[in-house]
């Protein structure tokens, strides 16, 4: 077992990103029976995000990592906004771009509601460098930060999980996919 850790070590990989990918894959593959359920660890959730989110955002996000709860998730990251707008190609103007230059502690909570097929992830509370934005702050943040970036992201509108998913629950412990009967 250990010659198998030191090269998948030195490989660059983390088995628990490749177990969390594999039940991805599997999942879209319908590998999965009628009513089996899916867990996603806490762990393999944070070694996903560490190695999905480059890719997601080639620049402007470090020190990623999910804390869940029950039904809820808080996401927290170090992030520079003008960096993480530059590496999608989008342009900034200079006023806006003096504001949110720089990295800064990001923290972003999240509610779920799941069943009958769809999820809604409801954005309940965002803290920027240790200020909360909510209510039209939040949604400014949201249509101007966020959106133009991920233009097909679902906030507070419910979507489909997928054709064999039932719903999401969300635990401290994990999140469990549970699959249509």
């Amino acid at each position: 077992m250990l010659p198998i850790l030191a090269a998948c070590a030195l490989l660059g990989a983390d088995p628990a990103a490749e177990r969390m990918q594999a039940k991805l894959d599997r999942l879209d593959q319908h590998g999965y029976h009628p009513g089996d359920t899916v867990i996603f660890t806490s762990q393999e959730i944070n070694s996903w995000a560490r190695v999905e989110v480059p890719k997601a955002v080639p620049e402007g996000v470090r020190d990623e990592r999910v804390e869940l709860g029950a039904g809820t998730a808080t996401a927290y990251a170090l992030v520079d906004f003008l960096k993480m707008r530059q590496s999608k190609g989008k342009s900034t103007n200079f006023l806006i771009a003096k504001f949110i230059e720089g990295e800064r502690p990001l923290k972003v909570s999240v509610r779920f509601a799941s069943g009958g097929g769809l999820c809604t992830v409801y954005l309940t509370r965002v803290e920027i460098g240790g200020v909360s934005a909510e209510g039209s702050v939040l949604d400014f943040l949201v249509k101007n930060f966020f959106m133009p970036l991920y233009p097909d992201a679902k906030i507070n509108e419910p979507f489909e999980l997928g054709d064999n998913i039932d719903r999401l629950d969300v635990r401290p412990d994990g999140a469990r996919v549970i699959l249509k009967r």
